[in-house]
């Protein structure tokens, strides 16, 4: 079987042979989630390490007739930019599962089945070539998020699950109206013929001979945006994050921060600016500026959240500032710089939220004034969540850095005024993070965790196994960023050649 279908289809695989086990059978029921999830893993492992570094284009492309007239297939590939997105994808889904066995005793099998049916729909959504396939990868994602939220979550999970429902589903139907508008357009310049209609490929051949006009590129362009932005989410359609940040289970946090937030840019690098070029440069400027305005509104909100979780969850707002600042400054450091910090904060936001989970399994509860001195009874656990927060404010040497600094060089060329303000701003992220560092981990111990006594135990070997792969890429994309920018540089080139095109009217 073609190795992108074989992805695809292993974590399905695995749902539908844990649907059939006993529900009873909770230690094999995480077993087998597991395998399957380290399976595709390896499998993502395979096809990056067989990936071409040189060409420009898409390898290993797969196409099949699905609903033949109208043009629609199964048609999937991936360059170098969707398979580092691939193999985040599997990454973080094995280390969720894992962390997950402890914290999810009740219905152990519905959770685990949702939990690869969402890693079916998130690889599907980075390696779909056909808008149409891409749109029910993306609708795939929604359903078991919507459960894992809505049933393993906290106290205030059905509003957090309805508003983050509620949102996705607009910008869903708002995608729906500019993909079938793309492929109307496509198919009256074809001779009324489908074929192509929804081929990403033909599309974007047909963009960049200007052949869309500039009304539809404007309106399309739009709402496209509206839904890839809602998923980012970028300011002022971000307010669905902090809720269901702080009431998904721990796993389900990870997964939101590391991946789904990621959808959404990639939607933005892979369709809505290359199919139409001339609304990407009318609506640059008013994005580079809603993106500055993230970046600062992320930081200052953090500084005063009282919750660990909530914390985190903002400053996810602010630090995906800088992607879209990145993807819509139009320069090739920035696009890198932007794709590479997709992934540094999926590493890092991801060991964060981990970690946040580790406090809240042993206090049941994530109210940093409530904390303290936590460093004295679990120093592993605060060696760790400092580096991440080091890797989260941008230490030399870790991989936050690199990605931050490749966005401000590539910004600075062509907004000098913004790259600066984005380059302040950094000081306030170190400001809201190493304070609450400062807080939950120095001091005398509070008389909250005091009052815990035994229940306050380092941090274990499962919880230690989820944390040391992250760690370690944090590390090594630090000191050796090349292992990520070559797989960049001829996607990198196809994007800039792609905004550059003149278009027609």
């Amino acid at each position: 079987m073609p190795i992108l279908s074989l992805i695809i289809l292993t974590p399905l695989v695995g749902a539908l042979l844990i649907a059939v086990l006993p529900s009873k059978e909770t230690d094999l029921i995480r077993r087998t989630a597991l395998a399957f999830a380290l399976l595709a893993w390896v499998l993502s492992l395979g096809l990056l390490a067989a990936l071409a570094f040189g060409p420009a284009g898409f390898q290993f492309v797969e196409a099949l007739n699905w609903i033949p007239d109208f043009g629609i297939q199964y048609k999937v590939g991936v360059d170098g930019l969707s398979v580092l997105m691939v193999v985040l994808t599997t990454t973080l889904t094995w280390i969720s599962i894992l962390a997950s066995f402890k914290p999810i005793k009740d219905r152990v099998k519905g959770y685990m089945i949702s939990f690869l049916v969402l890693e079916v729909g998130m690889i599907g959504v980075f390696v779909a070539l056909d808008l149409f396939l891409f749109y029910i990868f993306w609708e795939i994602v929604l359903v078991p998020m919507y459960l894992i939220i809505g049933i393993w979550g906290g106290g205030n999970r059905l509003y957090a699950t309805m508003k983050f429902v509620l949102y996705t589903l607009v910008g869903s139907l708002l995608m729906l109206v500019a993909i079938l508008a793309t492929a109307f357009a496509f198919q009256a310049g074809h001779g009324g013929s489908w074929i192509g209609a929804f081929d990403y490929q033909a599309l974007a051949a047909w963009a960049a001979g200007g052949h869309f006009t500039e009304n539809l590129q404007i309106l399309a362009f739009l709402a496209l945006f509206l839904a890839f932005a809602i998923k980012v989410p970028m300011f002022p359609f971000h307010t669905w994050l902090p809720d269901a940040h702080t009431e998904a289970p721990t796993a389900g946090s990870v997964i939101l921060a590391g991946v789904l937030l990621k959808l959404g840019a990639y939607g933005l690098i892979r369709f809505a600016v290359p199919l139409y070029p001339f609304a990407a440069h009318t609506f640059a400027w008013p994005i580079i500026v809603l993106s500055v305005v993230a970046i600062v509104y992320g930081a200052i909100v953090s500084i005063v959240q009282p919750d660990l979780k909530r914390l985190v969850a903002y400053s996810s707002v602010s630090h995906m500032g800088f992607v879209t600042l990145g993807i819509f400054a139009f320069s090739a450091a920035a696009y890198q710089g932007a794709v590479l910090q997709m992934i540094n904060h999926g590493l890092i936001t991801g060991g964060l939220f981990l970690l946040v989970g580790v406090i809240y399994e042993r206090t049941h509860d994530r109210t940093i004034a409530k904390m303290g001195g936590l460093a004295a009874v679990m120093p592993l656990w605060s060696t760790a969540f400092g580096f991440f927060i080091l890797a989260s404010i941008g230490l030399p040497g870790l991989s936050g850095f690199v990605g931050e600094f490749l966005v401000f060089v590539g910004s600075f060329g062509v907004a000098p005024g913004i790259a600066v303000a984005s380059i302040i701003v950094m000081v306030l992220a170190a400001t809201y993070l190493l304070w609450m560092f400062q807080r939950i981990a120095f001091g005398e111990l509070s008389e909250f965790l005091r009052s815990l006594g035994g229940h306050l135990t380092e941090i274990d070997r499962t919880e230690l196994i989820t944390l040391a792969p992250l760690a370690f890429l944090i590390v090594v994309l630090g000191l050796f960023p090349s292992l990520v920018l070559d797989l960049l540089r001829a996607p990198t080139q196809v994007f800039l050649a792609a905004v550059g095109v003149a278009v027609g009217g």
